[in-house]
């Protein structure tokens, strides 16, 4: 039998998210209602400016007292889109303190607090539910938690940025330079004014951090997460992947070490093979492999951003924790028993595609694979082009870790020979 009584949602923040999880939770109210087993009713709705058209959204609910309409005492669900951290840090904690549970899509904050603000839930035996926060539309995080929940979760790896998706898709697939694949993206929409987030990899980054905590049973925050954006990309990057049947792609990187005894966490541009299917993921979509021991090897793919999509993610987030409400329970919640440490970026093992300008002569090549040599870097491949005294040479290594190749690179920057060293990039998913 339906409870009568409707639960009451507080909305936080009404930009191109929130405005779609006001639209559907009015135009599908009945539906929601059936499917949670009570109405639920949009309560209040806070912005920071109000006085702006925002079509399909009910005036009369508009409010910039967001800690006022937290605080009001009758309100069941906080959904949270304002994003950054303050003041959306302590208006979760606000809500927690009245009993309210909380569905966020703010992974910056939980990125960096999330463990503080698990334990504030758990205090007030409420719910803190952030599908929305990696991947839009994809359902990531649930399983991870929930499906897997008995399974040994060993590697995450994945494109969980849409920007930089499109932007380097474009780069391969047109020619086009970054600049202009980036012209291109701010024009439809897919990168922001200032797309500093995205491009310079934090967005991916505070993901990172969510994803490798929850799939590891660890605490990990973005300040754990090794970072590399996609501004120093080039055509001439793009090229040399094609020539060795590959693609370039901002990944984020998640893996528990051989021995168990540690995490890492990265996100930086890499090459992966065509064959890979993560190559073939175009435009803004995302998609994520997670590689389990007993479930082995399980993809996820889906539009990772925009509006409806990642409404969708918050409405499934706000019906489980309306379900709960009910049920007098609450969901999963924070699980970090492991406690592993996170491996600096230093001793991370990985392939490698080093470009050099170098002087078209006799002996250089025998020069710079003794570097290689001495410091322990094992060469795969090497492809050499001449041209009037200079010379292009591709090396492309063994696995070794990056302090290994960090010092090579150093050490082949001072040779008379090397003119310059034109790109570094990881090669990833051999």
């Amino acid at each position: 039998m339906m409870r009568t009584r409707p639960l009451k949602v507080a909305l936080l923040g009404c930009g191109v998210v929130g405005s779609e999880v006001a639209r559907i939770m009015t135009t599908t109210a009945d539906d929601l209602a059936a499917r949670i087993g009570a109405p639920v009713e949009l309560a209040g709705i806070a912005v920071r400016r109000a006085g702006r058209v925002r079509p399909g959204v009910p005036e009369h609910l508009i409010t910039t007292d967001a800690e006022a309409l937290v605080n009001r005492g009758d309100i069941d669900v906080v959904v949270e889109v304002v994003g950054g951290i303050e003041p959306s840090k302590s208006l979760i904690l606000s809500a927690f303190k009245q009993g309210a549970s909380v569905v966020s899509a703010n992974k910056a904050l939980l990125a960096k607090d999330g463990t503080e603000l698990h334990a504030a839930a758990a205090e007030a035996g409420v719910d803190l539910y952030y599908e929305a926060a990696v991947a839009g539309a994809i359902p990531l995080l649930r399983p991870l938690r929930e499906s897997l929940a008995g399974d040994k979760v060993n590697r995450v790896l994945g494109i969980v940025n849409g920007t930089t998706n499109f932007i380097l898709d474009k780069m391969d697939t047109t020619g086009a330079g970054y600049s202009e694949a980036l012209e291109e993206a701010t024009a439809l929409g897919y990168a922001e004014a200032d797309p500093t987030a995205d491009v310079e990899g934090f967005d991916a980054a505070a993901k990172a951090a969510i994803l490798a905590g929850i799939a590891f049973h660890t605490k990990v925050t973005a300040a754990d997460v090794y970072r590399e954006g996609i501004t120093e990309v080039t055509a001439a990057d793009i090229a040399s992947a094609k020539e060795m049947g590959c693609v370039v792609k901002l990944l984020a990187i998640c893996e528990r070490a051989a021995d168990g005894a540690s995490v890492t966490a990265r996100v930086h541009p890499a090459m992966i093979p065509l064959s890979h299917p993560l190559a073939s993921v175009r435009e803004a979509y995302n998609a994520v492999f997670v590689e389990a021991e007993a479930a082995g090897r399980l993809m996820f793919y889906g539009p990772g951003a925009g509006g409806s999509p990642t409404a969708s993610a918050v409405l499934g987030d706000l019906v489980a924790v309306c379900r709960n409400k009910l049920a007098g329970a609450t969901g999963p919640g924070d699980s970090v028993y492991t406690r592993l440490p996170a491996k600096p970026m230093d001793e991370v093992v990985t392939r490698y595609h080093v470009s050099l300008d170098v002087d078209d002569r006799a002996g250089v090549l025998a020069q710079v694979a003794s570097v290689f040599a001495e410091h322990g870097v094992s060469i795969d491949t090497v492809r050499q082009q001449g041209r009037d005294g200079d010379a292009s040479l591709v090396v492309v290594t063994h696995r070794a870790t990056d302090a290994a190749l960090s010092a090579t690179v150093d050490k082949l920057r001072a040779l008379d020979s090397v003119r310059d060293v034109a790109s570094i990039m990881r090669v990833e998913g051999e």
